[in-house]
């Protein structure tokens, strides 16, 4: 996210909010209709709920589990179009990004929970070290509240991408979507809750808030026992100052400016499509979007060429029916702005547009029209900020040092990418680039395997949201130590004898010296201090 806007507020702070949110079609402008603002009344009330179901969720077995989130994905697969056309009247997306950039990466993580969930969380046994008379194990305990505020950019995957784990995990989870995809929460709903009330669970133990920042801000300040936060650095500080009124613990996922490298023996034809995905997927609105696409002098001219071929004739428009578009609207007026805002203020210094680069002003809905910026430097606006939006930066790098001074060259960390066909050339950039994530020769397939962590370092966040660390992210791990035989021996402490402390320190050196002729020493020393004898 931008350090001086906020690209894509989950949200916006309002002084006076009204009463409902007016929901509109960004590709169309046409109203959509309207949905009822939580307040802060209604904020606890839902907390106070969600406690109350989570007590019977929290007694479910992970057979129970598994059996609500199969009905989920039953009824998302039942439903796939109509689904995806909530997605794409409520979020300007064409359908095929509404399918392959929501609901299969939705299914996909469904299914790695249903069938991995139980593995990671259920109780491990772990080595008892020096106390060989007892047995230790790990419990992955269930939290209890876990609030999640996500934003507009991915309606249906932000709301059942971060709803998944938690559940799993034995919590109930509150869930304030943001205000600019407010109406097809209700669809969403009811996905939700028709799977929990047929497995015999109350609809309260996942319940979705719409609103602005009073609604946001009352949900980290109602003793929930997390929070993830997906959104702008500006409202995550937010979030962290609320959250610490009762020292909430909070998962942060704050966005990224993610770089990625192009070397000269890359195979050219995979690195520009790859590119294409990794910047006008989506519009650009994601979080892992390539934004910084850093190529090698050597080819660079060849690469800006082939570019330009494939994202002139890429078609804009209102997303009716499959298979028409390329790409579609953007979901808010405020981020076609800030797009826009950024991309002009490149050109006046010095960076080209030779794709797009002007915001059209003929068309009554969200449109910025893809485009690829030139001759950008690092010490320019748009290569610090999170431009959020379908436009492609191309660096010029002189060698592989150069590029990855360039990638690290931001507060940012989510993603990365590196082309090369040299395997071990690759490993080593990859290696070197402030990341969570890197991923060679692809782009963003690092968030598709669930068996790997989601997360950024530096400004991008903290917290791991996806695999086996997203799951347990969610539970307290209890430390139980019980007997593994039913020995009545005390422990005696007291009163303290004269040669306590000597006995204490050679059997330190018994069991931690290195040599084994030192612990020899010890335990002859020991046997000449005796048992001794505590006084009754």
């Amino acid at each position: 996210m931008s350090l001086s806007v906020n690209p894509h507020p989950p949200d916006v702070a309002t002084l006076h909010p009204p009463a409902v949110i007016d929901c509109i079609n960004p590709a169309t402008g046409a109203p959509l209709g309207q949905m009822p603002v939580a307040d802060s009344k209604a904020v606890t009330a839902a907390v106070e709920r969600a406690r109350k179901a989570q007590q019977q969720w929290a007694k479910s077995g992970f057979r129970q589990r598994r059996a609500v989130l199969q009905r989920m994905l039953q009824t998302i697969l039942d439903e796939t179009d109509s689904l995806c056309e909530a997605i794409v009247q409520d979020a300007g997306k064409t359908w095929e990004n509404a399918l392959l950039g929501e609901i299969m990466p939705v299914c996909n993580k469904i299914r790695w929970v249903i069938r991995n969930g139980e593995k990671h969380l259920r109780s491990e046994k772990v080595p008892s070290g020096l106390l060989l008379h007892k047995k230790g194990r790990i419990e992955y305990r269930p939290l209890g509240v876990v609030a999640c505020i996500v934003p507009w950019n991915y309606p249906f995957q932000n709301i059942f991408g971060s709803l998944v784990a938690p559940l799993m995990a034995g919590n109930a989870v509150v869930i304030k979507a943001s205000e600019a995809v407010a109406w097809s929460t209700q669809r969403f709903a009811r996905v939700i809750e028709d799977a929990l009330t047929a497995e015999g669970f109350s609809a309260d133990t996942v319940q979705i808030l719409n609103g602005y920042g009073d609604t946001g801000a009352a949900l980290v300040r109602s003793r929930v026992q997390k929070i993830l936060f997906i959104g702008s650095v500006a409202n995550g500080r937010r979030i962290i100052e609320g959250s610490a009124e009762h020292l909430t613990p909070v998962v942060m996922e704050l966005g990224g400016k993610d770089p990625m490298i192009i070397c000269d023996d890359a195979h050219l034809e995979q690195a520009v499509h790859a590119a294409l995905g990794g910047c006008f997927i989506n519009l650009g609105q994601n979080c892992v979007a390539s934004e910084r696409i850093i190529v090698h002098r050597g080819i660079y001219d060849a690469f800006v060429a082939a570019v330009r071929a494939r994202a002139e004739p890429l078609r804009q428009g209102v997303p009716t029916v499959p298979g028409t578009l390329d790409v579609g609207a953007m979901t808010t007026a405020q981020q076609v702005a800030i797009v826009d805002a950024l991309v002009q203020d490149a050109i006046a210094q010095g960076a080209r547009a030779v794709v797009g680069g002007c915001r059209p002003t003929d068309t009554p809905g969200n449109y910025y029209p893809p485009t690829v910026l030139v001759d950008v430097t690092p010490a320019m606006r748009i290569a610090q900020e999170e431009v959020f939006g379908p436009v492609m930066l191309i660096f010029r790098a002189e060698d592989d040092a150069e590029a990855i001074a360039i990638a690290n060259g931001t507060d940012f960390g989510l993603q990365s990418s590196v082309f090369s066909r040299d395997r071990t050339r690759a490993e080593t950039i990859a290696a070197a680039l402030e990341a969570g994530a890197s991923c060679i020769n692809d782009f963003g397939l690092c968030y598709l395997n669930q068996d790997l962590p989601f997360g950024g370092v530096k400004y991008s966040g903290f917290g791991r949201m996806n695999g086996r660390d997203g799951l347990r992210a969610y539970t307290n791990p209890k430390a139980v130590l019980t007997d593994r035989w039913p020995l009545a021996i005390p422990a005696r402490l007291y009163p303290v004898g004269t040669k306590d402390y000597d006995k204490a320190r050679e059997t330190l050196r018994l069991l931690f010296r290195r040599r084994w002729r030192d612990r020899v020493r010890s335990l002859f020393a020991l046997m000449g201090l005796g048992t001794g004898k505590k006084e009754a």
